[in-house]
């Protein structure tokens, strides 16, 4: 392949993701056509199939570079607390922002989870997709916990799904009703005693500063060190 073609191929992938996801939201995934698709990004049928195979390929690598996204972003905020403000609360309130472009995905996303849920192949797909996303959640989790000077009670993966249904079922609730409950909301009030029934204190721990003394409204979780060797991904959570 021409080095003019390599060179150019990353920003094609990233105009096609951009108009793919615009288009999904607005059409719906299965109303919305691959020339639809290649008209809003400014390339041709067969640009577009040098980058995706089909609309499923390109759902997932939606999937997984908004689950990166989501992931980086609230690792960066994370790394920037003080030692005192690794609390649960503190932790939930992170874990519980909303970015205002998140209506769109939900809607992307949610559509294809109908689908795969009617679509065997489709679902064991996404289910893998999924599984990465939750070792992402557990080990950040992990991680961030021992900061606090805790650590899980229960089996982080199982924790992980729970944050992610109590994330898109709060989502569906706001988007419905976005002035009774604005995003966000029920990870406010019950992520921090959520955490704070299914952790526990690190063993000889003194608790200082940065300890999880004060849980509040939301936070974030921990496996526990039984289960390291089964984690893999980057230090955050979500």
């Amino acid at each position: 392949m021409p080095k003019g073609v390599t060179r150019r191929r990353p920003r094609t992938r990233a105009a096609l993701l951009k108009a793919a996801l615009e288009t999904f939201a607005e059409h719906g995934f299965h109303a919305t056509t691959i020339e639809q698709i290649c008209e809003r990004a400014g390339y041709t049928r067969g640009a577009y199939y040098s980058n995706f195979a089909s609309k499923e390929e390109l759902f997932l690598a939606l999937f997984d570079e908004h689950s990166d996204r989501t992931v980086q972003r609230l690792a960066e905020a994370i790394d920037a607390l003080t030692a005192e403000e690794y609390t649960l609360t503190r932790l939930a309130e992170l874990a519980a922002r909303v970015e205002p472009d998140e209506r769109d995905w939900y809607l992307v996303t949610t559509e294809f989870t109908l689908h795969a849920i009617r679509d065997p192949q489709a679902a064991w797909v996404l289910a893998r997709h999924d599984e990465r996303l939750r070792a992402e959640i557990a080990r950040g989790l992990t991680l961030v916990l021992r900061r606090a000077g805790r650590e899980l009670t229960v089996d982080p993966d199982r924790f992980a799904r729970l944050l992610i249904a109590l994330r898109e079922g709060g989502l569906a609730q706001s988007y419905v009703e976005p002035a009774e409950l604005p995003p966000g909301s029920l990870e406010r009030q019950f992520l921090a005693p959520l955490l704070e029934v299914s952790t526990r204190e690190l063993p000889g721990r003194v608790p200082g500063p940065g300890a999880a003394a004060d849980p509040g409204p939301g936070a974030v979780t921990d496996p526990g060190p039984a289960d390291q060797s089964k984690r893999s991904g980057s230090d955050a959570v979500i």
